[in-house]
């Protein structure tokens, strides 16, 4: 039987008369690499803020480990172990890289947020937040300002924010938006490295296909809010209904892409 960790059943999100969300259904496996895929205003966001908590659905229920968190917020999903990425850069700039780490590792256990106080008062979350640095490739940049960090390196320490909570699940939102094509590779293989070494469960919503295609365990194709296909790149390359409603226009062949998969 396979272990699913999240399942949506007939998600649906609805501002006003606009449709965001259209009674979607998925099941995410565990230690799988999960995409979202489809074009600006498929819905691909919003299914991201109802997955993490950030919006509460018009209706359907999503269920974590078996667990109905339809309702949960935002911030008590941290504790049951989703984390979740933003397109935006999400970082304290005036910050170092181990001090956003270490707020991220308190922040969880609903300790102070005082950044300033003895050294060895945290000494627990001091070890979770330089593990977190270790993993994403940061180690030497602890003490370096955020703000100062090229962006590819912003992109790692938000990984590392989210790791520093030692979550089960990650919701990865566009994690290469406005890298440098060079930078992206590097990246993608530390998000490959936490998944295989951390056993992580990761979801990924991405534009960049030559990355999905590489990466994926499973593809979910959205449109106009629902879900058009879902399978591996192969099966998603070679689906006729995906390449004819939009995939082939926008990104290109794929069947060249799947090959290299």
């Amino acid at each position: 039987m396979t272990d699913i960790i999240l399942e949506a059943q007939q998600l649906r999100k609805a501002f006003g008369g606009l449709v965001a969300v259209n009674d979607v259904g998925l099941q995410v496996e565990r230690g799988s690499m999960h995409s979202i895929i489809g074009p600006n205003g498929a819905g691909k966001t919003t299914l991201f803020n109802l997955l993490s908590g950030n919006l509460r659905p018009t209706s359907g229920r999503l269920l974590y480990n078996g667990r109905d968190i339809t309702n949960l917020p935002l911030h008590k999903r941290a504790h049951v172990g989703i984390g979740r990425s933003f397109q935006i850069t999400n970082v304290f700039n005036n910050l170092t890289v181990y001090e956003n780490v270490r707020l991220a590792a308190q922040a969880l256990d609903g300790a102070s947020m005082v950044v300033f106080t003895r050294y060895d008062r945290f000494s627990s979350y001091e070890a979770k937040a330089l593990e977190a640095i270790e993993t994403v490739g940061l180690r030497g940049l602890e003490n370096v300002p955020a703000t100062v960090l090229p962006h590819g390196n912003k992109r790692k320490l938000e990984l590392a924010i989210i790791l520093a909570s030692d979550p089960e699940l990650l919701l990865l939102d566009e994690p290469t938006a406005g890298m440098a094509t060079e930078q992206v590779p590097e990246l993608m293989q530390t998000i490959s490295d936490i998944r295989a070494i951390g056993n992580k469960t990761i979801m990924l919503v991405e534009h960049n296909m030559s990355v999905v295609m590489s990466v994926s365990s499973k593809i979910t194709v959205m449109n106009y809010g629902a879900v058009l296909a879902e399978g591996t790149p192969e099966e998603i390359a070679a689906n006729v209904t995906v390449q004819s409603a939009y995939l082939g226009d926008l990104y290109g062949d794929f069947d060249e892409m799947s090959k290299g998969h």
